[in-house]
């Protein structure tokens, strides 16, 4: 076999049509070798002797894409100081672009004996874990082009590959669960009828099912334990993981662009699936252990600030040269269309504390083409000072979990909740605008793949996790949730009324809020896990979607696609700025831009907001008073709007407010059960009054 010396950059195995150049890091090692795997189970060394910068390399004429490979490091094994090299561990590709077959949680894949952590285990571990692949990196993609739907036009869809696709009764059997299924038309075609512009996929690189969880008969179903960060997770491939899951992949994302479609993914780059000291040696470990990780005081043990058993070493410049290789690589050459950071608060973690200045977000902000795509931070981890909503920097947005806490609080009755729900519905500006940002930061939501979904959050008030093997300890115990009076399922029509009313609530809400609007995949039309809030490692019936069936699914889902629609229809629910909260200059309009009214139709004053037991109120969005103007300059009016929120458990009678124009009429009635918004009722004037029943909202619009 010829070898040549090769080049130290691209990371990686790169083919270039002749044969594939090798690049890997390891600043630990004294000997790196090449391993070539072949189907008979042999195979064959190659030692890397060119070194720059302390990256080994070699240039292999002949070796072609669908090539399985893997790297042995020869080095010190010593914990006590951090290191954990041993040559018999075959090691993936930390840039590896493919990753075949599975680990089967042998011995032979830890560096230690099972009962004896003290002594090096010399047991092969190539027969026993997964192989890097080399891919084709020519694919042709077409006229593909990003979407680029601006954030205020933006409606996110977060979704599990095989989750969203397994049950569907349209796809044929042999795409369920995959990428490709993903790209068939009947999953595009929901997904724009109900008017989602963005699919937020939770994660599709490579990860591992844990041996704990293995040998419980369960699997790392949401998959938030990565160990590729460049390789499609293989298991989402209808037709082989030699490389053909990256193809499946591009797949997916030129058809869902077609649609007009973004694709953003939920990354995991805040730790590896080697997990603490007692983990598997997989890849990272076995190549510089004290380069890529955050080690304790006592370098045998890792630093956690992710419950996971690690942390990557955010200090380190490989570890942020390899995710900003790996962002880069999915936009430029997946062509994915911006990133949800998992526990996004450890990547700012450069030494101990949260740092919004740290080197990760100085990367991303300088970077010409990381910078320019959706950026979301999920703003917490679980070590010290790891809750970080409303504190990250410009260009990013934020899960919102304090929208999420408000929005539960309201509607089941919480006392003390409507102040804090004024600043939640209008953009949380006490969150975002002090740092330049705008209402587009916050990423708005009332459920996600974590916790009750929409039908369990008002079906259940204790978690139902059993199924998990836990003893129904993990998982959260304080769920903001209301059972409607009868826990779990029941047939008592009274209580299945409300639960499809408080549902209503909930989205409407989401969706007449300022900000950005994220759906769970399948709470448009009322999927349940029968009360698991912690469906992580359920791959089966509890956790994937179950397609309407049911006349109340339809009516839902219908009703879900109204509100995305009228959210979308008028621009004054999607304001790119916040609130003034007095007329603004230009537009000849003496009426504020909001206002605040209480359910008698008088301005609601600082009492008002205070009172314990206040969950009526009216809002007053004024469609003549928008003071962002459209993309070319010019002035954007709309229709005008009346919000009544009546979260008490008894009817109410509402005041329309004098002065604010009259020909009101009722579009949204969530108490109704009978088709979907928008109705045209008969027009209501200042000064009118209207019932609403208890737990109910209505939307009431105002012709410009």
């Amino acid at each position: 076999m010829q070898v040549w010396p090769g080049q130290a950059y691209p990371l990686g195995a790169t083919y270039d049509g002749a044969g594939t150049n090798f690049a890997v890091f390891s600043e630990a090692a004294e000997r790196v070798e090449l391993c070539l795997l072949h189907d008979d189970g042999s195979e064959t060394a190659v030692e890397l002797r060119e070194s720059d910068a302390f990256v080994r390399h070699a240039y292999l004429p002949g070796v072609m894409p669908g090539q399985r490979y893997g790297f042995r490091v020869h080095g010190p094994y010593e914990p006590e100081r951090g290191h954990r090299c041993n040559s018999a561990k075959l090691l993936l590709d930390p840039y590896a672009k493919a990753v075949s077959g599975d680990i089967d949680w042998d011995e032979a894949v830890y560096g230690y004996h099972f009962g004896h952590p003290e002594r090096r285990n010399d047991l092969d571990s190539a027969p026993h874990t997964m192989a890097s692949v080399v891919v084709n990196p020519y694919f042709d993609w077409g006229d593909d082009r990003p979407p680029r739907t601006e954030y205020h036009r933006t409606v996110i869809y977060e979704a599990h590959v095989k989750g969203l696709t397994m049950l569907h009764p349209d796809l044929p059997e042999e795409l369920r669960g995959t990428y490709a299924a993903l790209g068939h038309p009947a999953i595009i075609e929901h997904l724009t009828g109900l008017g989602v512009t963005a699919l937020e996929l939770m994660p599709v690189h490579q990860f591992v099912n844990d041996h704990r969880l293995a040998d419980s008969g369960l699997s790392n179903y949401w998959g938030y334990n990565t160990i590729g960060f460049f390789a499609p997770h293989n298991t989402y491939a209808s037709w082989g993981d030699r490389g053909q899951q990256v193809l499946e992949f591009k797949q997916a994302v030129r058809a869902l662009h077609e649609a007009g479609i973004e694709v953003i993914l939920d990354v995991v780059y805040n730790h590896t699936a080697e997990g603490n000291h007692f983990g598997p040696t997989l890849s990272f470990r076995g190549l510089d252990n004290a380069s890529y990780y955050r080690l304790a005081d006592d370098p045998r043990y890792y630093t956690d600030t992710t419950g996971t058993g690690n942390s990557l070493l955010m200090r380190s410049p490989h570890v942020l040269q390899l995710i900003m290789d790996s962002l880069r690589y999915w936009v430029t050459e997946m062509h994915v269309d911006g990133f949800r950071f998992d526990l996004a608060a450890t990547l700012a973690r450069q030494f101990h504390e949260v740092d919004r200045l740290s080197s990760f977000f100085d990367l991303v902000q300088q970077d010409p083409v990381v910078s320019q795509v959706k950026l979301i931070a999920e703003p917490w981890d679980v070590g010290e000072g790891g809750y970080q909503v409303g504190n990250f920097p410009p260009l990013w947005a934020e899960w919102n979990g304090r929208y999420r806490d408000t929005v539960r609080d309201l509607w089941r009755g919480e006392p003390r909740a409507l102040a804090e729900f004024g600043s939640r519905l209008t953009g949380s500006s006490d969150l975002y605008q002090d740092d330049g940002r705008r209402p587009l930061a916050s990423i708005n939501f009332v459920t996600c793949h974590d916790g009750f979904t929409m039908h369990d959050l008002v079906s259940y008030h204790h978690k139902r996790n059993e199924a998990n093997g836990e003893d129904n300890q993990d998982g959260e115990s304080h769920n903001r949730s209301w059972n409607c009076g009868v826990e779990g399922e029941t047939d008592d029509p009274e209580v299945l009324a409300l639960r499809r009313r408080q549902m209503r609530n909930l989205l409407a809400t989401l969706m007449l809020s300022q900000g950005v609007p994220m759906l769970s995949h399948g709470d448009e039309f009322a999927r349940t896990q029968g009360g698991n809030n912690n469906g992580y490692c359920q791959d089966n019936k509890i956790s994937w979607v179950k397609w309407p069936e049911t006349p109340e699914e339809e009516a839902l889902c219908a009703f879900v696609r109204s509100m995305v629609w009228l959210r979308r229809d008028h621009p004054v629910f999607r304001r790119r700025r916040f609130f003034h909260g007095r007329p603004v200059e230009g537009t000849h309009d003496e009426l504020s831009d909001i206002a605040w009214f209480t359910p008698e139709g008088e301005e609601m004053g600082q009492p008002d907001w205070q009172q314990a037991q206040a969950r009526s109120l009216t809002v007053f969005l004024n469609g003549n008073a928008i003071s962002e103007p459209g993309q070319r300059g010019e002035r954007i009016t709309d229709d005008s709007f009346l919000l009544m929120f009546n979260a008490q458990p008894e009817e109410r009678e509402f005041t329309v407010p004098p002065d604010h124009g009259s020909g009101w009429q009722t579009v949204v009635d969530t108490a109704r059960e009978d088709g979907h918004p928008p109705w045209t009722g008969p027009a209501v004037d200042a000064g009118d009054r209207i019932t609403l029943a208890g737990r109910c909202m209505a939307v009431l619009q105002r012709p410009a």
